[in-house]
């Protein structure tokens, strides 16, 4: 029989990984609309580009702000809050009717999910103490498979023709109810809120102090990982296309071979974290991903680089689960302080990445630009050892 502990543990655990497959849902619900939205607002290329920044600029102010309001309210409700927003977000984005109520809406959706990605973070740290095993990455692998099902129903959706304003509206109010429904079972992390009472007579700053250096360090490591996502994300397909002549079909496997690779390896994570210690994880996944990409760009073939940009992502997919999670288990640092320290660090290298490989390519080439990515998935394995720091 069960025990009603074991139950409550199994709750609070799925109920976390909901956060994770709904963050990830409503991230991509509307990606693959992005044409149709184009096109129905007559936008511009430049005009589209403006009202895309909407979305990252709010992520990376709410990540800054997170931090303190989910210390102070718990995470949990804030996660359950910022979910139900996160899905409703989707349907004004759907109704915008010009390049400002875009923009704004992309703005909303972007604080939304920069709120949700803190907490759900948190919320996991919370769930790995109660455990005492690694469980970060199968919580991301949740986010992963949710993006690639996000992407699929979009794409789906935009076959069929149907109508924008009905497909976001539609899958808004699903994700939202999915966010209400499924994020009861959400633990209570009074100790995070506990810890930030002590603060207030100063043993909580000091705390912060002493631990902005390795705070620091692992914001340096999410930064190489998330700046190799994003040049992944926009630049594999254009390297295969432009560069090694590839078809447009074998184009797009670049970057959906990286992604199903993050996906399956963060899925299976945990128990490879637990057996060898995230360091060794970090040390072996960063040298995995620069020896496969970098073999991948020198090969100068289409089939290589598929499996190079594959390999990449298997070798990089738990730097963020690992990188969070010794994040949130700073002593003295509130888990959801702790984590936003690190995301929006990191955030900074998803944002920069994409436009300093396109500058750096214009001068030398898209092959030598995507070398960067190579060279910071070797800084991450220099540096794996800020993970064993900020778990002592």
């Amino acid at each position: 029989m069960v025990s009603e502990t074991s139950e409550r543990r199994w709750g609070a655990s799925a109920a976390v990984r909901t956060t994770f497959l709904v963050h990830g849902l409503v991230s991509a619900a509307w990606v693959a609309r992005i044409p149709q939205i184009k096109a129905e607002l007559g936008l511009s290329e430049g005009a589209l580009g403006v009202a895309l920044l909407g979305s990252p600029v709010g992520v990376v102010i709410a990540v800054r702000l997170t931090g303190r309001i989910a210390a102070r309210w718990g995470s949990g409700p804030v996660a359950r809050v910022s979910g139900v927003a996160a899905g409703l977000a989707l349907v004004p984005l759907g109704l915008a009717d010009g390049l400002g109520a875009l923009t704004a809406a992309l703005t909303a959706l972007g604080l939304a999910l920069g709120v949700l990605d803190v907490a759900m973070n948190a919320q996991a740290v919370a769930v790995e103490r109660r455990e005492g095993r690694p469980l970060m990455s199968g919580m991301h692998g949740a986010w992963s498979v949710g993006a690639l099902g996000g992407a699929l129903t979009g794409s789906w959706a935009a076959h069929l023709e149907v109508p924008v304003p009905l497909h976001l509206g539609a899958a808004g109010a699903g994700l939202a109810l999915a966010a209400l429904l499924g994020t009861r079972g959400l633990p209570d992390d009074a100790e995070q809120r506990t810890a930030l009472d002590d603060g207030a007579a100063g043993d909580g700053d000091g705390a912060l102090r002493a631990a902005r250096r390795p705070l620091l360090m692992l914001g340096v490591i999410g930064l190489c990982s998330f700046l190799g996502e994003g040049a992944m994300a926009d630049w594999s397909a254009v390297h295969l296309r432009e560069t090694l002549g590839a078809g447009a079909g074998v184009a797009g496997l670049g970057y959906a071979g990286c992604a199903v690779a993050m996906a399956v390896a963060r899925l299976a994570g945990d128990r490879v974290i637990a057996a060898a210690g995230p360091v060794r994880v970090l040390r072996a996944g960063g040298l995995l991903a620069a020896a496969a990409l970098g073999a991948g760009l020198l090969s100068g073939h289409p089939a290589p680089s598929v499996l190079g940009f594959t390999l990449y992502g298997l070798g990089i997919a738990v730097v963020a689960p690992i990188t969070f999670g010794a994040a949130g288990n700073l002593p003295g640092v509130p888990a959801a302080t702790g984590i936003s320290w690190v995301t929006s660090i990191g955030y900074a290298g998803f944002l920069a990445g994409p436009p300093v490989i396109g500058f750096v390519a214009q001068g030398v080439g898209l092959s030598w630009a995507l070398a960067i990515p190579v060279a910071l998935a070797l800084v991450i394995t220099a540096l794996a050892g800020a993970v064993r720091t900020a778990r002592s």
